[in-house]
């Protein structure tokens, strides 16, 4: 499978997720996001980045516990809880975030 932006194909596996992270631009995020009926706003700019610099730093996408704990910790209690991530991200803030961020699906996530 593959997306199409500015007439540039990535590949990506059955259920969306970039084949290759190194090939992640935030134009591929956005179109992920319309794909889903998502318009991306500074608030999932945020989530998405910190999981962007998480992946860089722990070589793993976060399931959604630990995500959770550490944007709480980074971006404050306000951000730091499920209610909010669920929010901005309804198919499951770990699981459909780090498909927008260009990292593999979180181990554990169905």
């Amino acid at each position: 499978m593959a997306i199409e932006v500015n007439g540039k194909s990535y590949d990506t596996d059955e259920e969306g997720y970039l084949a290759d992270l190194n090939q992640w631009e935030a134009e591929v995020a956005t179109a992920m996001a319309q794909a889903d009926g998502t318009e991306l706003t500074d608030s999932h700019w945020e989530v998405i980045n910190f999981l962007r610099e998480y992946y860089e730093e722990y070589q793993i996408a976060p399931a959604v516990r630990v995500l959770t704990k550490a944007i709480g910790k980074k971006l404050g209690k306000d951000k730091g809880n499920s209610k909010y991530l669920y929010e901005l991200f309804p198919y499951g803030p770990a699981k459909q975030a780090c498909k927008y961020a260009g990292l593999p699906k979180p181990t554990g996530c169905v």
